[in-house]
């Protein structure tokens, strides 16, 4: 599979008007999964896809109150902001290269890194790499409003320190704790559970259990291993699957980032990356490994991904790309699983 983006700028220029949100409440998918098409080599399918899609997108809001260096905090979680956000970032970009832009607010929205559902570095993460593969205005813009979106949208989650001797990632996901089921909140989104840890007291501790230290791009393969290990292991239907998709997408998008940090933000996107993925896990998951070894299906990697593709579904085709990308760096049946499970999960898209 060979990324084309040929079609990518013309797609990010079909939704420049467009907000983060869906009519729905949900967040559009749309510039994340167009990217992701591209980097699968399916430029040919962005525009059919983005097509069935676009159906769904809002306007971006109005401006309210131009966003300073100094009032940028009252700003944050305020998804009526979401215009002025994408706003100050374009005016950011004027001053500095996106690199020095993209490395400061990393280093600020980390600790909010679960911001809607993760959907915030997510979406950043596909619009650094596409940044990263080439620049143009309109890619610099997508970056604007990826990081604006991340911004409005801002949300931290319970955080304390005492959580003892720090490990790896496949250690430390067994000693997160779970939210027992009769104290778990769910009122309709991902968002409304993260929520309600702030309810689970035990949970605060769980973004010291993992050890950060040492290569970052081990350590970054190390959570998306993990969680990949996690979603075969609890994903058991739609929501499920769309829980602990999050969490290997949103580690995913974070390694494209990488490059561009210092290694200060590196050390915080993984530990706040963690911290996301184990939330998703504490609140909706129930065995941190698969009962047994992972059997990998028998389709190719190629099979999946045109699987994907033709499936339709925004998450379906995200995680494919990122699972195969993944796969190939360090091989694991785990990545493949997801994959194949999504695609028998998530309803797919009518054509």
């Amino acid at each position: 599979m060979k990324p084309s983006y040929e079609s990518l700028d013309p797609a990010l220029e079909t939704l420049a008007t467009y907000g983060p949100d869906l009519r729905n409440g949900n967040t559009s998918h749309a510039p994340m999964a167009v990217e992701a098409l591209c980097a699968l080599g399916r430029p040919d399918a962005v525009f059919p896809w983005l097509e069935r899609y676009r159906g769904e997108l809002l306007a971006m809001p109005p401006s309210v109150e131009r966003i300073t260096s100094a009032n940028w905090r009252e700003a944050l979680s305020r998804p009526e902001r979401a215009g002025d956000w994408s706003a100050f970032f374009a005016e950011e970009q004027r001053g500095a290269p996106w690199t020095e832009v993209l490395d400061r607010w990393v280093g600020r929205l980390a600790p909010g890194l679960c911001a809607a559902a993760t959907h915030g570095v997510i979406r950043v993460g596909h619009a650094g790499r596409a940044l990263s593969i080439g620049e143009s205005p309109v890619r610099l813009r997508e970056l604007a409003d990826a990081l604006g979106s991340w911004a409005y949208a801002y949300q931290e989650l319970p955080t304390a320190t005492g959580a003892g001797p720090r490990g790896p990632a496949r250690d430390a996901i067994g000693r997160v704790p779970v939210q027992p089921r009769e104290e778990r909140v769910f009122k309709g989104s991902i968002v409304s559970s993260l929520e309600g840890l702030s309810h689970f007291p035990a949970f605060g501790a769980a973004i010291d259990l993992l050890d950060v230290s040492g290569p970052v791009e081990e350590r970054l393969a190390d959570l998306t291993q993990v969680f990949a290990r996690v979603y075969v292991a609890n994903a058991h239907d739609t929501l499920t699957s769309i829980v602990f998709i999050h969490g290997i997408t949103s580690a995913t998008a974070l390694g494209h980032l990488l490059p561009h940090l210092s290694e200060e933000n590196q050390r915080a996107g993984l530990r706040f990356a963690w911290q996301a993925g184990a939330a998703l896990y504490a609140a909706f998951g129930a065995r941190p490994e698969p009962a047994g070894a992972v059997e990998p299906p028998h389709d190719s990697p190629e099979t999946l991904a045109d699987r994907a593709v033709s499936h339709g579904d925004e998450h379906a085709i995200k995680l494919a790309e990122a699972c195969l990308a993944r796969h190939a760096l360090r091989p694991d049946p785990a990545y493949l699983a997801a994959i194949e499970s999504a695609l028998a999960l998530l309803p797919p898209v009518r054509h």
